[in-house]
């Protein structure tokens, strides 16, 4: 059984790995929360929060390597600044 720590430790090293690229155009990500473990929230910055292909980035990059990381996680939701 993984706990909590252990998911917000994989999510952590997710974003690690997806955030060069998403720095290379401009933008970062930062987590806000993850609830009942398998909800993420997380908030573009930068360039990111204008980009017109962010809804793509956060769907095929960002929550395919959350997911890599931390299987149980369900859904990823980007939290509007």
């Amino acid at each position: 059984m993984t706990t909590s720590e252990e998911i917000r430790i994989n999510v952590e090293k997710a974003l690690e790995e997806i955030r060069p690229f998403l720095v290379s155009d401009g933008g970062d990500i930062s987590l806000v929360s993850i609830e009942d473990d398998r909800l993420v929230r997380v908030q573009l910055l930068g360039a990111c929060v204008s980009c017109t292909v962010n809804q793509m980035t956060l769907r095929s990059g960002v929550e395919m390597t959350i997911k890599k990381y931390a299987p149980q996680i369900e859904e990823v939701i980007n939290i509007e600044g």
